[in-house]
């Protein structure tokens, strides 16, 4: 057993999470730092996730009528737990998606302040008073909770995107049903543990959160299943389009995050050592491995040979290696067909006619590991790998004159989730935050379209799906709306002047 493997198996038992290698060996955990295996499961079948779906469907009869405040008491104990296990839980995502310390780090405690912004949701779950036509009569709106929730998550934020729904869905009287990728079961088992352990500690009912591994088929058989109301899905479009027929198919709700092809526009005013800093976090953080990375920018003609200077310049000094570093900036992608894909994407745009300015290739960083040289990539035109997501660390530069032409080239992509742009001209920035601007659902100025705050509602346009999630009103996806009246009168007049007998 390595000693990756090793450290993996002592932080899953610290967490009262079992050990990792008691199971049949059917689903394979694997460490992208060196390609060690860290854990053997046994995966569900869909007689599981039927038994799964029912046992949190039994549990939210009884959680439902769980006053919300009370409810937020089992979210707070959470945020506790993960405060108390964050070294181990950070250091887990670091060894099981790749991701560097900090990184890790950041992820759990995004779980943690979703917690905290969850709890204080318990107490304002809130309607509406409606003005009413009718003398006598009062009209409201009430929110209700929904059911079983299905969470299924990727692999990039292995954790992180579970804690956003599973803390509004269970605040809202929701039970969560959890279907983590197949790539990061580890951290889903630690992190579903230490859930267990909080239902217990606050009463909630047993069965409240489930947890079930596997493959396509699990995920089919939750989506499939007619008592989950709704179904929130992080990951490919691909995946989105097929998810979100087979619920519609039964009526039910999707909540899609989906893929994402980011741009910054740097415009003439932009202050580029800041727009440096900004680029490089976005499009190599997490080894390009976000949603939000960012994939493409849009510079103004006259500063681009300095910008793509300073970006190379940055870029060569990156240092690539083991997340577990201290000193490490790039980690590995998640596994060999990312690598693949990434040379591919480098080497189809250089067939389109793109300059590569720096990077592209393997690296043998550490043995058995996947690892890439982040790549700069210089094209004439938005082509179509330039339009396709590649989940890696590779960036097209492309240039423009005008800033309809910028906004153009921004928009001309099917994706619609983040974007940013580099300007300190009011004009500038305030038409990309217009309707005439981008047409994503996250807008940025003077930062990169990565590293999103958990107080604002996340989520895209197009193709990435058209869900929110975390803060803002995200929370309603997660309930069902009663619009109520109350004849207070000894009348009964009718709406829209209607007389009947």
């Amino acid at each position: 057993m390595s000693d990756i493997s090793t450290r993996a198996r002592e932080i899953l038992q610290r967490v009262g999470a079992g050990d990792p290698f008691t199971g049949d060996g059917a689903l394979h955990a694997r460490s992208p730092i060196d390609g060690s295996t860290i854990g053997r499961l046994t995966p569900h079948s869909a007689g599981d996730v039927e038994a799964a779906v029912g046992a949190a469907h039994e549990a939210f009869l009884q959680w439902r009528s769980v006053p919300a405040p009370v409810r937020g008491q089992m979210v707070r104990e959470l945020g506790e737990l993960l405060r108390e296990h964050k070294d181990d839980l950070g250091a887990l995502v670091s060894i099981e998606a790749g991701k560097i310390t900090s990184e890790g780090l950041g992820e759990v405690q995004e779980m943690i302040d979703i917690c905290d912004l969850a709890v204080g949701l318990s107490r304002q779950l809130h309607g509406l008073t409606i003005a009413t036509e009718r003398p006598g009569h009062r009209m409201m709106e009430q929110w209700h909770p929904l059911g079983v929730v299905a969470v299924i998550s990727a692999f990039n934020f292995p954790v992180a995107v579970w804690s956003w729904n599973a803390a509004l869905a269970l605040v809202c009287g929701d039970a969560v049903v959890w279907k983590p990728s197949e790539k990061t079961p580890l951290t889903a088992i630690a992190c579903h543990a230490i859930a267990r352990e909080a239902a217990r500690r606050a009463g909630a009912p047993e069965g409240v959160v489930q947890l079930v591994l596997g493959e396509r088929e699990v995920g089919e058989a939750l989506v499939d299943d007619a008592r989950v109301p709704l179904v929130s899905a992080t990951g490919s479009t691909r995946m989105g389009k097929e998810v979100a027929p087979r619920v519609a198919a039964r009526l039910g709700r999707s909540l899609l995050e989906l893929g994402g092809n980011n741009a910054a526009i740097v415009a003439p005013s932009a202050d580029l050592d800041l727009t440096v800093r900004g680029i490089v976090f976005s499009a190599v953080g997490t080894a390009g491995q976000r949603c939000t990375s960012l994939r493409r920018v849009i510079v103004h003609e006259s500063l681009a040979d300095d910008l793509v200077q300073r970006l190379t310049a940055a870029y060569e000094t990156l240092p690539i290696g083991s997340p577990l570093e201290a000193s490490t900036l790039v980690g590995p992608l998640v596994d060999e067909a990312a690598a693949d894909a990434f040379v591919a994407a480098v080497e189809q745009a250089r067939a389109d006619g793109g300059t590569v300015v720096t990077g592209g290739e393997r690296v043998d960083a550490v043995e058995g590991g996947t690892y890439v040289r982040p790549a700069i990539v210089e094209m004439p035109e938005q082509t179509e790998v330039v339009r396709t997501e590649t989940f890696a660390p590779l960036l097209y530069v492309l240039r423009y004159d005008t800033l309809e032409e910028a906004i153009a080239l921004h928009n001309g992509v099917a994706q619609g989730l983040s974007s940013s742009i580099f300007t300190l001209d009011v004009r500038e920035a305030e038409t990309f935050l217009s309707a005439v601007g981008s047409d994503c659902g996250i807008a940025n100025v003077n930062i990169g379209p990565s590293g999103a705050e958990i107080g604002g509602a996340f989520g895209g346009e197009k193709e990435t799906g058209g869900g929110r999630e975390s803060g803002s009103d995200a929370w309603r996806a997660y309930m069902r709306r009663a619009t109520n009246t109350v004849n207070y009168s000894t009348e009964l007049p009718l709406a829209q002047g209607v007389e009947f007998l």
